[in-house]
């Protein structure tokens, strides 16, 4: 028989989506803003559902009754493992969550780069840093949009064998596209704070295409703007930034792309991450009856099914036109440059976006290869 407590009390942030109610049987739940929960909030507390906004440290855990924290997110460098491991506070995140969302917006960030400086992609070569849950999903992208893809990932190399996998010194000897898809750890064998800083940003090759979604802290913004200068790096697509939400504008000034934090923020990437949390909350507490609870039905775009004519068209300009059409990164590159203060804002209050499963494709004149690839990518095609 399932245990429910409901004299147990839980913080969650308020802009979880598909949450609201779902707790309500079993506890007093409070929504907060993630950014304010603070220690006093926390003294009758015994559980905790976040973002990366809440800092769970000594200070803000120190003297709670808090034995549970779950974050919906794949990262969990906010969380300080290992105070929460010496005080029997249990700790999960999603990995993993939002890896489809994430390669959805470097496949629109990339297409879009590319029909704006007239390149082909086919003739380049992307680097791949860090090749996890999201990192495997650039890979397939770039494989199916025809680029060469070298891989760099030290802990799995060393795990799996070096086969399939080059050093940072291969990624910058051979790449004019590079991609950080990397957790933030600080000071550990792995180390990846400034990872992309003196060392790796001025050696390479000069033209090169820098792209970060994964953590700001990951990229030295003062090395990337003079590299940027310089010409090393022609052009830089920022999800990420160093002290979000308070980023550097002439950073912002210089890059091709800059969005507030929001690769991951598809709707369905939400909803994996809340779906992950509440069966982790639920198998913690022996509830039972939410180990395998799935959220309500997302919402559909308005323009759920995409017509496409592919006569003598190139796969680049089809899949470009449909994956924009799913997808412009322009619009949300264009909201942060109108108004930075806005950029918790913009997280917040993200309008929906679905990933290119949730599409059909009404396709005329695409040959067959070109249909393939679209399918790999996720789409549903029309009969």
């Amino acid at each position: 028989m399932p245990l429910f407590i409901i004299s147990m009390k839980v913080i969650i942030d308020d802009k979880i989506p598909f949450i609201n109610g779902v707790l309500e049987p079993f506890a007093d739940v409070v929504y907060m803003s993630g950014g304010k929960i603070s220690n006093k909030d926390l003294k009758d507390i015994d559980a905790l559902i976040i973002r990366t906004r809440t800092q769970c440290n000594a200070t803000l855990l120190e003297g709670t009754k808090v034995k549970f924290i779950a974050s919906a997110t794949i990262g969990h460098d906010h969380i300080d493992k290992e105070y929460c491991e010496s005080h029997n506070i249990f700790w999960t995140s999603a990995p993993g969550c939002n890896a489809t969302s994430v390669m959805q917006y470097v496949a629109s960030a990339l297409l879009f780069y590319a029909r704006e400086r007239n390149i082909n992609l086919n003739e380049r070569v992307m680097g791949v840093i860090g090749v996890g849950n999201v990192g495997r999903k650039i890979v397939k992208l770039a494989e199916i949009l025809g680029l060469q893809v070298f891989l760099n990932d030290p802990p799995r190399a060393e795990k799996e064998g070096p086969c399939g996998y080059i050093s940072i010194d291969g990624i910058i000897r051979e790449a004019d596209i590079v991609t950080f898809h990397v957790p933030l750890n600080r000071g550990s064998k792995y180390n990846t704070y400034h990872l992309a800083g003196e060392g790796i940003l001025n050696r390479l090759n000069k033209g090169t295409l820098f792209i970060n979604t994964s953590r700001g802290e990951v990229m030295d913004s003062d090395i990337l703007k003079r590299e940027i200068a310089e010409n090393r790096i022609s052009d830089a697509i920022l999800d990420v930034w160093e002290n979000e939400p308070d980023i550097d504008i002439s950073l912002l000034d210089m890059a091709f792309i800059g969005t507030p934090h929001i690769a991951g923020y598809s709707a369905d990437g939400k909803a994996n991450g809340t779906k992950m949390v509440i069966r982790q909350f639920s198998r913690f507490f022996r509830l039972d009856v939410l180990d395998d609870w799935e959220p309500e039905e997302i919402p559909t775009p308005d323009n759920i099914l995409i017509h496409c004519n592919g006569y003598r068209k190139s796969f680049q300009e089809i899949v470009t036109e449909v994956v924009l059409k799913t997808y412009n990164i322009k619009d949300e590159n264009r909201w942060l440059r109108n108004d930075i203060s806005r950029f918790e804002d913009y997280r917040g209050n993200y309008p929906l976006r679905r990933e290119f499963h949730a599409y059909t494709l009404n396709a005329e004149n695409i040959d067959l290869q070109s249909l393939h690839k679209l399918k790999l990518l996720g789409f549903k095609i029309k009969d």
